[in-house]
């Protein structure tokens, strides 16, 4: 008997082609709840393709995709304009204006809960900082700050940790883990061997399938 809760998100006979050229063809996957899931494989296999779908950004050619109301996405972001004219708390704050519109229009609210979120993550000194004037690893931290700030059972990551250096990758890796062992599910496209050993679980997209591997 399966005692596991059912995962939040769940796809099956996934496939999805640029033209002619398919880059998915029936892949099966599912994000449990309280685990970290790595999304890894060589360049091409349509690992970013995949979050896309997951997350609704995309509509697969063909397949299912059950998942809850609300999906938070994370993507890369390795540059910002210098004339950005937000700060950090700005960033978050539009996440939580997406996510719960009206509800949190009072200011005081949607303060709160950008302050929440970036203080999971350790930046909450950076609230009041021009977004466009914080290193890699900085800016990165704020972009999943936003992510939990939508306060969705799904946090969706396409590699967090690119071109970030060792000790922002090692940090990026500890929230993710943090967020989950709230009971998040999370999934992150990563190439980092550090990620994929400290995740749960691996999916392996090649050739437009998928294989998962579990930790331990």
């Amino acid at each position: 008997m399966n005692m596991h809760p059912p995962a939040p998100l769940r796809a099956s006979a996934l496939y999805y082609a640029y033209g002619p050229v398919p880059v998915l063809l029936g892949v099966d996957i599912e994000i449990p709840a309280g685990r970290v899931t790595a999304i890894a494989g060589p360049n091409g296999a349509g690992k970013s393709t995949l979050l896309e779908l997951l997350a609704g950004v995309q509509k697969p050619g063909a397949g299912s995709i059950e998942r809850p109301a609300s999906v938070a996405l994370v993507v890369q972001r390795p540059d910002a304009p210098a004339q950005l004219p937000l700060t950090a708390g700005d960033v978050v704050g539009l996440g939580v204006a997406r996510a719960h519109g009206s509800r949190w229009g009072a200011r005081g609210l949607r303060a709160a809960r950008t302050a929440a979120a970036l203080d999971r993550v350790g930046a909450l000194e950076l609230a009041g900082l021009p977004f466009a004037s914080l290193s890699g690893g900085q800016r990165q931290r704020v972009c999943i700050a936003q992510g939990i700030a939508v306060g969705a059972p799904v946090l969706l990551l396409d590699e967090p940790a690119a071109g970030l250096d060792a000790e922002s990758r090692e940090r990026t890796r500890q929230i993710l883990a943090a967020e989950a062992a709230r009971g998040v599910a999370v999934a992150s496209v990563t190439h980092d061997a550090e990620d994929l050993a400290a995740a749960d679980r691996t999916v392996w997209l090649e050739r437009g399938t998928a294989r998962l591997e579990t930790a331990g």
